[in-house]
């Protein structure tokens, strides 16, 4: 999923409404605001084209809009998939209704409709870098990595994603409740330190991996160490899930924590 500035609250303030979106001036709303919590600018690549947008909405497949107090805050849209599960593939929240609990309530309203629907889950990817999104996904929402895929789409000039490797995470939430187990309090060995260094964990039992702290600042002031660190989660990272670890949690200091084979 395409997701821009996660939220970490659970509760949802009053005043605030999601429902699936309609209709071109509807549609056309929720491609504005898109547009504008990616920055994006005359020639970038808009996060999700405005004709395949209604496409969803007239075929049956997920648009959803957060209204606080009557004012399109958050858009969310995403599509049905061959084994029965929705794929979430864009998310965003306008930059005055971060922090307030928007985020969360778009995928509440999704797994709510995935459920009215008779589907088993859902899905979507994420940039394993940014560190507050894997938070939300994994440890607020209780979504569980199912793989590692590097340069998922190819170079992205869309305002917010550098042109660079699109790496992605790609996870599942199940209908029927989280499915992050709970992570465990063993001594770890660092496959990715702070640093952004690959260390070899050989064979440890239980092992962690860092992110940096904001990669969408590092990106701007220092492109170079921003694709230093994409290389290193592709290895460190994607090494271990490749080996047969599996994500078991994610710390608030922004650490993937990994246990023993699946």
């Amino acid at each position: 999923m395409l997701w821009a500035m996660a939220e970490l609250l659970t509760t949802a303030p009053a005043g605030l409404q999601v429902s699936t979106l309609h209709g071109t001036p509807d549609l056309q709303r929720a491609d504005r605001l898109l547009r504008e919590v990616w920055g994006s600018r005359p020639g970038d690549d808009p996060p999700l084209a405005l004709d395949l947008m209604c496409a969803f909405a007239h075929t049956g497949s997920y648009v959803g809009g957060a209204y606080l107090d009557g004012e399109l805050v958050g858009v969310a849209a995403g599509f049905l998939t061959a084994d029965r599960t929705l794929h979430s593939h864009v998310a965003g929240v306008a930059a005055a209704a971060r922090g307030r609990g928007v985020g969360r309530a778009l995928k509440e309203h999704q797994r709510e409709w995935a459920a009215r629907h008779g589907l088993t889950a859902v899905s979507w990817t994420f940039d394993p870098l940014v560190r507050r999104n894997a938070f939300f996904n994994l440890a607020r929402l209780g979504a569980g990595v199912a793989d590692y895929l590097p340069d998922f789409y190819g170079p992205m000039t869309d305002g917010l994603n550098d042109g660079g490797p699109s790496d992605r995470l790609y996870v599942t939430w199940p209908l029927s409740g989280p499915e992050l187990t709970p992570a465990d309090d063993g001594r770890r060995r660092t496959v990715v330190d702070e640093a952004g260094v690959v260390h070899d964990p050989s064979g440890a039992a239980l092992i962690r991996c860092a992110t940096p702290p904001d990669i969408e600042r590092l990106r701007a002031e220092d492109p170079a160490a921003a694709r230093r660190w994409r290389t290193a989660l592709r290895e460190g990272l994607g090494g271990a899930l490749a080996q047969g670890y599996r994500v078991t949690g994610f710390t608030r200091d922004g650490w993937y924590l990994l246990g023993g084979a699946r």
